[in-house]
């Protein structure tokens, strides 16, 4: 029998495991990219470390996923967490364990993560071609091939779209799934940013390059309701926050357009406030007659000083010993509670992800396959799911990419079943 003609769109983590899975599933697959380096995004991904799962349950995934989580159940069941470990060991890439679960290359390369899927693909006999899909080929209502956008047309017998989102335009992520799919019949949830940059009110462009580790905050909506908790690091930009915490963060802050949010930063977490105020104490007993503005350089960033003493209503001149118990417990509030108002996330070319896309009650869980359009499959970015960070998204590219491209080879060409 002859080989099954396979075109996997798009050459980052989703589409390379799908080409891989088709092509040990023995079809004839052509990986095709706009890029010449496969996996652009996934070299830089985790600051260039890769975390390239999470080392947890299939359900533990799941709690981790804020939108469509049960749509990836069959997915995640297919190719789970601890096959995504097997997977790589066996491409001569173990993994470790760091906190929260994330789990690395040994190595600390993610360029040893790409390097690996890219010698695996040559070594099963994929086909990977630089170019861009102009359209998808029809022929009797179901996937015959694609056309390039140099002109050139390919035969197909099935077809996964793996293109990624909006965000990292850089490395190829310019929405050309949203096309493809639109044009076989498909709706698209509005593309927006997630695990993205958010821009604050004004105070912290006067705090830009302030990095603060070891800090706590709490997200709150406009009705104070507490959405997410987290301890690490943040940065101070130009236009607002950034660093871990902060993207973390704003995957939990899904409606700009009819919510208002806020960060509240501890500054001290590991100190409560009787600690704190102890510490506060006897700070000001060793700087008894210093004004209160020279007084917290070994309690805080010296960039940070002028607005806590700006929000802790204390004249920055006033002299230690003559501060009073309830200025001191107003400063103390200031340290537990320093409070940015959130006034939108940065656009999606920013974000590390994208929420939305392709609308997953089109695609068939099981297979990734379209049920607008026979023998067309998605994985990946481009469908309307997404994760926290912690190594969530892509495992879900791993798992949505392994099905598509083991049922893509599996199922039976529309028209030859039988």
């Amino acid at each position: 029998m002859q080989e099954k003609q396979i075109a996997v769109i798009g050459g980052g983590p989703a589409g390379m495991m799908a080409a891989l899975a088709a092509a040990r599933q023995g079809a004839q697959v052509t990986l095709i990219d706009r890029n010449r380096t496969l996996g652009r995004k996934l070299r830089i991904t985790g600051k260039g470390r890769c975390n390239v799962a999470n080392d947890c349950t299939a359900e533990e995934v799941l709690r981790h996923i804020p939108r469509n989580s049960r749509f990836l159940y069959s997915a995640l069941s297919q190719f789970s967490p601890e096959d995504v470990r097997q997977f790589f060991e066996q491409l001569g890439v173990p993994l470790k364990t760091e906190r929260g679960n994330r789990m690395f290359p040994v190595s600390d390369h993610a360029h040893d993560v790409a390097d690996a899927l890219v010698k695996a693909l040559r070594e099963e006999g994929v086909t990977v071609r630089t170019g861009r899909v102009a359209a998808l080929l029809t022929a009797h209502g179901a996937v015959s091939g694609l056309k390039l956008e140099s002109g050139e047309r390919l035969r197909a017998q099935a077809a996964v779209i793996a293109t990624g989102g909006l965000s990292y335009p850089a490395t190829g992520s310019t929405g050309d799934g949203y096309r493809l799919a639109k044009m076989a019949g498909h709706t698209i949830a509005e593309p927006r940013a997630s695990l993205v940059p958010l821009e604050a009110e004004h105070c912290c462009a006067a705090l830009q390059g302030l990095s603060l580790r070891n800090v706590a905050i709490c997200v709150r909506n406009q009705e104070g309701k507490p959405l997410y908790r987290d301890f690490g690091e943040l940065l101070f930009t130009h236009f607002g926050l950034s660093g871990p915490l902060v993207l973390s963060a704003s995957a939990h802050m899904r409606d700009f357009s009819r919510e208002h949010y806020r960060i509240e930063i501890d500054l001290k977490p590991a100190l409560d406030e009787k600690t704190l105020d102890a510490r506060l104490l006897r700070d000001f007993q060793q700087n008894n007659n210093r004004g209160f503005q020279n007084s917290l350089h070994g309690l805080l960033p010296r960039l940070l000083i002028p607005e806590v003493v700006r929000r802790s209503g204390i004249p920055p001149e006033t002299r230690i010993h003559d501060i009073t118990r309830q200025q001191r417990q107003q400063l103390l509030r200031v340290l537990k509670c320093f409070t940015v108002e959130i006034t939108g996330p940065r656009p999606v070319r920013d974000a590390i992800i994208t929420s939305g896309g392709v609308t997953v009650s089109e695609v068939n869980p099981a297979t990734m396959a379209s049920k607008r359009l026979p023998g067309l499959y998605f994985a990946g970015e481009v469908l309307d799911v997404d994760g926290y960070t912690g190594g969530f998204n892509l495992q879900i590219a791993w798992s949505t990419g392994y099905a598509a491209g083991c049922w893509a080879a599996w199922d039976p060409v529309p028209g030859q079943e039988g």
